[in-house]
């Protein structure tokens, strides 16, 4: 497989202060608070994500379980305009053809594409998680076979999770987005990667220019189904 690209120039230096001051939610050591205070961001400060702060994201995600003990993920790392520029050119196009045949008006469409276009371009940098199937075990029958993916998509929302939470303790906010899962070829054909990785999502990372709204969970009842 080709190496993950590392082009591009250290960011000088910690961010400013100013880059946590927006910031209502105090960063904490305990798990647990950790992870209610992490939130979901799509607007963002533009200050640089120093580079060793994006590879203690990896180094996190890397320490999840996974089948077999396989680690089957890889990431691609976008903190340069030109490549958010591709990915966010290319995603689009299959996007627009999306909208469309959903039925949505020109001008809703084109609202809503210029918006995630803009949650690209406008993050700091962008990690995108991509399966990596080649390594697991091969049955001879469909069943298990697919099992296997199956266990390999779970535990890449493990190390993505385990992204977040680092992300949020070294005083980063992050952003899920899941839009290379609807059209990982392009995605792969965008950044010159590899064929066989499958981009599952687009995690952007930088600091929070505003505090986002935060949805209400489910009550703790309403998620137990049998507790015996």
């Amino acid at each position: 497989m080709k190496e993950l690209n590392h082009t591009g120039d250290q960011a000088a230096g910690e961010p400013a202060e100013s880059a946590h001051a927006l910031s209502t939610l105090r960063r904490v050591d305990d798990l647990a608070a950790l992870m209610r205070s992490r939130r979901s961001v799509r607007q963002y400060q533009d200050i640089p994500v120093p580079h060793d702060l994006l590879h203690q994201m990896i180094e996190a995600a890397r320490w999840a379980p996974s089948p077999h003990g396989r680690q089957p993920w890889r990431f691609a790392v976008l903190t340069r305009t030109t490549p958010k520029q591709q990915l966010a050119d290319a995603m689009g196009q299959t996007w627009q053809q999306n909208l469309e045949m959903d039925g949505q008006a020109p001008d809703i469409v084109a609202l809503r594409m210029e918006k995630s276009r803009q949650r690209i371009l406008q993050a700091p940098a962008i990690i995108l998680p991509c399966l990596y199937l080649e390594d697991l075990d091969q049955y001879p029958d469909a069943q298990r076979q697919a099992d296997e993916k199956t266990m390999a998509v779970q535990s890449i929302g493990a190390a993505i999770q385990n992204m977040l939470l680092t992300a949020y303790e070294l005083g980063l906010d992050t952003g899920w987005m899941c839009a290379p899962l609807f059209c990982p070829e392009v995605a792969c054909a965008a950044l010159d990667l590899d064929s066989r990785l499958i981009p599952q999502a687009l995690i952007t990372v930088g600091y929070a220019a505003a505090d986002p709204k935060r949805r209400p969970r489910l009550p703790l009842d309403s998620l137990i189904v049998r507790f015996d």
